[in-house]
C-alpha cells in the first residue's frame, strides 16, 4: 500500500488551498485515492493557511492528516503552527525564509520558491504552483503529466503558459538541490 499525508502551509492568500485541491485531482489522474480538507485563519488573508491531502492506493477510511509525511512551509508563521505532526522520518520542504530545525530523520529542503515566483517569474499568485513543482519533483507522490493536467483544468483561462512556467520553475528548482 503507498500513502501519503501531505499538509500544504503558508498565510491566506499564497494560493495553498486551491494547490491542495490541484495536488488532489493530480492523485485522482493516477488512478489514486485522495481527500483534501483546509482551515484558515480568521484572517484569510495574512493569517496562517494550511490545506491537506491524503492520497492512497487504498481507501481512505479518515480525511484528516494524523501523521505527516510531507509538509510544505511558505511562511515562518506556517511553520511554527503546523509543524507539529510531521513524522520522525518525514520530508519538510520550505521556503529558504523559513527558520527550519532539522530534527530526527526529517529530511530537509529549504528552497527560494517565494523569490522565484516573485523574480523570475514577476508574478508572486503563482506561487503555489512553483511549490507544488517543487513539491511533486523531490516526492513523486504523483506523476508530473497528472500535476500539469490538474493545473490546466484549474487555473484561469488565459494563465495556462504562466502556470506551466511556474511548475517547470519549482521541478527545476527542486532538481538543483541534492534529493
Amino acid at each position: 500500500m503507498e500513502k501519503y499525508e501531505i499538509r500544504l502551509s503558508g498565510s491566506g492568500g499564497q494560493g495553498l488551498l486551491l494547490g491542495g485541491i490541484i495536488l488532489a485531482e493530480g492523485a485522482i489522474h493516477d488512478g489514486k485515492n485522495a481527500v483534501q480538507t483546509q482551515s484558515y485563519g480568521p484572517e484569510a488573508r495574512g493569517g496562517a493557511s494550511k490545506s491537506e491531502v491524503i492520497i492512497s492506493t487504498e481507501e481512505i477510511d479518515f480525511p484528516k492528516v494524523r501523521n505527516c509525511d510531507i509538509l510544505l512551509s511558505l511562511t515562518q508563521k506556517a511553520y511554527d503552527q503546523y509543524s507539529v505532526g510531521l513524522k520522525n522520518d518525514g520530508i519538510l520542504i520550505v521556503d529558504n525564509s523559513v527558520k527550519a530545525e532539522k530534527t530526527g530523520n526529517i529530511k530537509l529542503f529549504s528552497v527560494p520558491i517565494l523569490d522565484a515566483a516573485l523574480n523570475d517569474l514577476g508574478k508572486p499568485m503563482v506561487t503555489n504552483i512553483v511549490a507544488l513543482g517543487v513539491l511533486v519533483e523531490i516526492t513523486k507522490v504523483i506523476t508530473k503529466e497528472s500535476l500539469e493536467q490538474a493545473v490546466l483544468e484549474r487555473v484561469p483561462k488565459g494563465t495556462e503558459d504562466l502556470n506551466k512556467k511556474a511548475l517547470s520553475l519549482g521541478y527545476e528548482i527542486a532538481s538543483r538541490i541534492n534529493i
